[in-house]
Order: structure tokens, then sequence, then C-alpha cells
């Protein structure tokens, strides 16, 4: 397993990395496949009681993920499953903004799903994320790794409003 790289950034991620014996992360050749962020501080772990500053933070926790992971950040994120407890409209509205902010030029491929609750008690939202971290051209269409083709995003046409069940 030398070609897999695993990442715990200072902080929680060291903290779990060494309690709980997970990474935040692991990259596979031009790829990284985030762990799960929650809402929480990431030097002190803690989650604060309001949803809408836990999602954002969540956000930034994942941006910090990825860029200690040696990615650039969202603009990589193709991946998104979010999981809520009580998951509501509020729940969406927040991470749809959030979605718009941080990747102003793409919209991943997404899974929300409501669960009964998170590792931690205060925990409401965890997301977790996988990027491609790898060169592209825009417009060009290249034979990647095991003979699949890639092709960047901009390319596709993606329903939109009334189009989307």
């Amino acid at each position: 397993m030398s070609h897999l790289q695993y990442i715990a950034y200072p902080g929680v991620g060291e903290r779990n990395c060494e309690k709980y014996r997970y990474n935040q992360a692991v990259r596979v050749g031009d790829r990284i496949e985030c762990a799960g962020q929650g809402g929480w501080d990431p030097s002190t772990g803690s989650i604060p009681f309001n949803l809408n500053a836990e999602i954002d933070q969540a956000f930034a926790n994942v941006d910090l993920n990825l860029k200690h992971a040696g990615g650039s950040g969202w603009e990589q994120v193709f991946r998104v499953n979010s999981y809520h407890v009580a998951l509501t409209e509020r729940d969406l509205e927040r991470m749809v903004r959030n979605f718009a902010k941080w990747m102003p030029n793409h919209k991943p491929i997404w899974t929300a799903i409501g669960v009964s609750s998170l590792r931690k008690k205060d925990m409401l939202v965890e997301i977790e994320v996988v990027a491609h971290v790898g060169d592209e051209v825009e417009g060009e269409v290249r034979r990647g790794e095991e003979g699949s083709f890639q092709r960047r995003d901009s390319d596709l046409t993606t329903l939109q409003g009334s189009d989307f069940v």
C-alpha cells in the first residue's frame, strides 16, 4: 500500500488519528478522498451551537483537509456526500449556498443523507468529498489510467431547474 498517502492535518486530525486510528484524507494517484468533516474548530474540536455556523465550518474544514493533502481546495471536488441529523430544507439551503461560495465554477455530484446521529453528540452535519487533482486541459478529452476517458465537466450538458428529478 505504498501508493497510498494518508494525511492527518494538525489539531483534530492528528488527535483523531492517534485516538481512533483513522486519517482525515488519503491520496491515491490523482485523487484525494476525505473522511467526513464536521463543523468543529480544527484546533480545539469544539462545535458551534448554530447550524449555519456548523455547516460553514464543515466546508472550511474540507478545504483545509484538501489543501493539507496537496490539493488546491473545493474547485477539485467532484463528489460530495453529506450526512445530516434531522435533514431539513434549511440544511439543504445552507449547503447550496456553500456550494455556490466554494465551487462557483462547477457543480459536483451530491448525495445528502439523513441520519439519526453522528459520532460526536453535538454534531448535526458531516461532509465527505472526493477530489481529482490531476492535470486537466480545458476541453481536452484524454485517455486516463486503465483505458478510461476523462472530460472536464465544462464540456458536459447539465440538467437545470425543472429537469432535475
